[in-house]
């Protein structure tokens, strides 16, 4: 039964670490989840309520980088709500192209709904480059904070 947990958890923070740049998983939560059904495979022997509440800081720093780096990313640059909107639907229709789609399914949408809303190109460019580049400040804030949370597991497994 311990080896199963053991791999649940690492197919857990494996999709973690996907759903960290994809809004359809939430990635810090299956980070967590990981952790704490490797925390559970041994008793919390090893990984015990401290470290566990550190990560429960992290992931609640990753959900404030996932709601208003894009957010501010956008704001910065003057999106509407026709912008922001644009980048979440460029990125739910990039999903399907991979990474590609990914990195310029947010700046596409947000520059074409920002255009249908004003015909003002150069504007809408600028606020689909500057969503974009909220996105992936986001996303990269996101990242580090999982390899935070994944070295305070880490550090608390071998610690022992």
């Amino acid at each position: 039964m311990t080896s199963g947990l053991y791999a649940l958890a690492a197919l857990l923070v494996l999709a973690g670490l996907l759903g960290v740049a994809l809004p359809v998983l939430p990635g810090g939560a299956l980070i967590f989840a990981g952790v704490l059904v490797l925390a559970w495979a041994d008793g919390f022997a090893r990984i015990g309520w401290l470290p566990l509440s550190f990560c429960a800081v992290l992931l609640v720093l990753m959900w404030l980088a996932d709601w208003t780096a894009a957010a501010l990313g956008a704001k910065r640059v003057g999106a509407s709500p026709w912008g922001i909107a644009g980048a979440f639907l460029g990125l739910l229709c990039g999903l399907f192209l991979g990474l590609p789609g990914v990195l310029l399914g947010p700046f596409l949408g947000a520059t074409l709904f920002e255009y249908l809303r004003d015909r003002d190109l150069k504007r809408a460019t600028r606020v689909g480059r500057g969503t974009m580049l909220g996105f992936l400040l986001g996303t990269a804030v996101k990242y580090a904070l999982a390899a935070a949370m994944l070295g305070v597991a880490l550090v608390a497994w071998a610690w022992e």
